[in-house]
């Protein structure tokens, strides 16, 4: 969840994109096969969050090596899935980056274009990848609509130490989230839905959204045939404001149809107990919001101390209420997906970007 107020060219990052895509990730743990009840399993999430929590992953900072092997492992998943690609090449959406100039650390980035990426100097240009797939639709009246479905897999990096650890591990955010979205994709290549769900892990988040930002420029589907957006972050610990294990709450739970489709549905979502701190417009959702697409994130973010700290470790996770909440999100998407096309409530949409 985004904070509120390496040399690479075009062409070797595009083969990098081009030889992942070829082959498994060598770092990927192969996906147990899923259960005949369909049921989300403990085992499954928490291998998978240790694999993203890694040290290996060296906090999966935009445009870092650590982000590419993320990249990686999440497509050999999908990949061992069946899950159809949808990217740019395979799997990956190439997100040009740039570095700014006035910061000596290369900490600060911004969107550009592929054509002034080639141009810019060593130090300056970085390549960074958004993974897209698509389980196109059941139902042919519908299957043109699609609901897109992400995380952001992006986290802080290597910074400074904290009781001598400097990898920023980015277990909760948004390991947490990541992983509950590749059980989304496990459960709906099983038995899609009747719109085509689009699955989204995106990159830059924390660094301005820029992933999210690159593919509302190239959306899979167009944007107005979108028709809603369901993302999850930080569900790596419980919130006894939502109700405990096993239970989340859903940002802008009033401001479209999506939270009163979702109560009805019996999916264990409270509206956000904590308004003050706008977690609506702090994620990936807020673009596609800004877009008019009725669009929220799922979480049970507790406001822990170890958020943006180096002691976001896998090992503080709860997984069975990872894999309870997953399942719930499951649940969540096929309501959206098989269900009346989403609809903003009066005065619910947010302002348009300017």
């Amino acid at each position: 969840m985004r904070r509120l107020p390496l040399r690479r060219t075009v062409f070797a990052a595009l083969a990098f994109s081009s030889a992942a895509c070829a082959r498994p990730s060598a770092t990927a743990s192969t996906p147990a096969a899923t259960p005949a009840s369909g049921a989300v399993r403990v085992q499954d999430v928490r291998t998978a969050l240790f694999d993203l929590a890694a040290d290996s992953m060296q906090g999966r900072r935009t445009g870092t090596e650590g982000g590419m092997r993320a990249a990686v492992y999440l497509s050999g998943r999908l990949r061992a899935m069946g899950v159809e690609p949808a990217g740019d090449m395979g799997y990956y959406q190439v997100v040009p980056i740039e570095v700014d100039s006035a910061d000596p650390a290369g900490r600060r980035l911004r969107l550009t274009t592929m054509d002034a990426l080639a141009r810019l100097p060593a130090g300056r240009a970085r390549q960074a990848y958004n993974v897209v797939a698509r389980i196109p639709g059941s139902d042919p009246a519908l299957a043109s609509e699609a609901v897109i479905v992400g995380a952001h897999y992006d986290h802080l990096g290597i910074g400074r130490a904290e009781n001598g650890d400097s990898i920023y591990n980015g277990a909760d955010d948004d390991a947490s989230g990541t992983v509950a979205v590749l059980e989304i994709a496990r459960a709906l290549r099983a038995r899609p839905a009747r719109r085509t769900v689009i699955l989204f892990f995106a990159t830059g988040e924390e660094v301005g959204m820029l992933g999210t930002r690159w593919y509302l420029q190239h959306p899979v589907v167009p944007i107005e045939q979108t028709a809603a957006g369901l993302f999850v972050e930080m569900i790596g610990r419980p919130d006894s404001l939502a109700g405990g294990p096993g239970r989340g709450w859903l940002t802008g739970f009033d401001r479209s149809t999506v939270g009163a489709s979702l109560a009805a549905a019996g999916v264990p979502l409270v509206p956000d107990p904590r308004p003050a701190q706008n977690f609506f417009e702090r994620s990936d959702n807020t673009p596609f919001a800004r877009v008019g697409v009725p669009a929220h994130v799922i979480s049970s973010f507790n406001l822990h101390t170890d958020y943006h700290h180096a002691g976001d470790e896998a090992g503080r996770i709860d997984y069975p209420h990872v894999a309870a909440l997953t399942q719930a999100a499951i649940t969540a998407v096929r309501t959206l997906a098989d269900g009346p096309r989403p609809q903003w409530n009066p005065g619910g949409r947010p302002a348009a970007p300017r």
